[in-house]
């Protein structure tokens, strides 16, 4: 059911050359019941899915490092960006999704994840929904050295290290993505590893 609150008046298409950008004029009813006109940008990318890839026998998680444009236009003085591994649905049901992505980005076929939670991580501009999962890696399901689709041009780095030391790496500073941070942080809560 939409929110008889909002009306959408106009959109106006701003880019498609990467993702869609649309410019959305609409009304917004206040608390006190008058209406006000508000124009936004909303960038609009597709849903994506993440998951945070651990062994519970030898205390080591999977995480990528990739540059970032963004990030690096923002302070980032490499542009490199430790992360979970994650990626766009493409269509894909969201399981589906992140089981494709770990093996294209980190070399290993997993066949079983759990789902933690979906996120807005940028609400104010962008529309993507992030569903989030753990699950369990070890030696065996490695089939290659990942590193990403050389036809989505990803240069993608695969890291191994303890648990311990990823998470450190959040008060560092070292980690500094939203997803990759929430997903260490409930594996701390659930005590995964």
């Amino acid at each position: 059911m939409k929110n008889p609150s909002i009306k959408i008046q106009k959109t106006e298409l701003l880019s498609d050359n990467w993702y869609i950008l649309n410019k959305v004029t609409f009304d917004y009813q206040k608390k006190d019941g008058s209406w006000i006109t508000q124009k936004r940008e909303v960038y609009d990318r597709g849903d994506g899915a993440a998951i945070l890839l651990y062994n519970p026998n030898t205390k080591k998680v999977l995480l990528t490092r990739q540059f970032r444009l963004p990030s690096y236009l923002n302070g980032n003085k490499s542009g490199m960006m430790i992360e979970v591994c994650a990626g766009l649905l493409d269509k894909d049901n969201p399981e589906e999704c992140i089981i494709r992505e770990t093996e294209e980005e980190t070399g290993y076929r997993i066949s079983k994840v759990e789902k933690i939670m979906e996120s807005y991580m940028s609400p104010g501009a962008v529309t993507e929904i992030l569903h989030l999962f753990v699950g369990e890696y070890n030696a065996s399901m490695k089939v290659s050295e990942g590193g990403g689709l050389e036809s989505e041009q990803e240069n993608i780095d695969v890291l191994e290290m303890s648990y311990d030391e990823a998470y450190n790496m959040i008060s560092t500073g070292e980690i500094k993505d939203a997803k990759t941070i929430l997903l260490l942080q409930h594996a701390k809560i659930k005590n995964l590893i």
